[in-house]
C-alpha cells in the first residue's frame, strides 16, 4: 500500500464522517423542534457531534488533501483543487464565525427563553440558513473532488 493510498483512504473516510454528520443535523433539529423538552439536549448533541466528529474530520480533510497534492503530479493550482480549497476556506469561515456561534446562542436561548421565544426562533432560522449554505458548499467540494472537472484553461 502506498502513502497516497493511505492518504486517500483517510481523506475519503474523513469526508464521509464530516459531511455525513452534518447531513444529520437537519433531521435531529426538525424532530426536536416538535418536543420543546428535548430541544436543548438535541442542540447540545448536535454541538457535540460538530465539535468532536465533524470539525476534526474537516481538519483531517484539509491535512490529507494537501498531503495528497504533494504526493501526486497535480499542482495546487489545478482548477478543481484550487476551487475546492477556496470553497473550503469559505466553509471554514462561515462555520467558525457563523454557524458555531449561532448554535451556541440557540442552545443558550432554548435553555433560558425557551424555543417559542422570538429570539430563539430568529436564531433557529439563522442556523437553518447557515446550515443550508454550508451543506451546499460541502456538497460542491465533494462534487469537485470526485468529478475533477476542468473548469478553466
Amino acid at each position: 500500500m502506498t502513502l497516497f493510498q493511505i492518504l486517500k483512504w483517510l481523506h475519503v473516510l474523513s469526508a464521509i464522517i464530516a459531511v455525513g454528520a452534518n447531513a444529520t443535523y437537519g433531521i435531529w433539529l426538525a424532530r426536536a423542534s416538535r418536543d420543546a423538552a428535548n430541544l436543548p439536549f438535541t442542540l447540545r448533541t448536535v454541538k457535540l457531534i460538530d465539535d468532536r466528529m465533524a470539525n476534526p474530520a474537516y481538519a483531517l480533510l484539509l491535512i490529507t488533501g494537501l498531503a495528497m497534492v504533494f504526493t501526486v503530479p497535480f499542482p495546487i493550482t489545478t482548477p478543481w483543487i484550487l476551487s475546492g480549497l477556496i470553497l473550503y476556506g469559505v466553509l471554514f469561515v462561515i462555520g467558525l464565525f457563523g454557524y458555531t456561534p449561532t448554535l451556541r446562542k440557540q442552545i443558550a436561548l432554548a435553555e433560558s427563553d425557551g424555543p417559542q421565544s422570538a429570539a430563539y426562533q430568529a436564531m433557529a432560522r439563522r442556523g437553518t440558513i447557515l446550515g443550508i449554505v454550508l451543506a451546499v458548499i460541502a456538497v460542491t467540494i465533494v462534487f469537485l473532488m470526485v468529478t475533477k472537472p476542468p473548469l478553466w484553461g
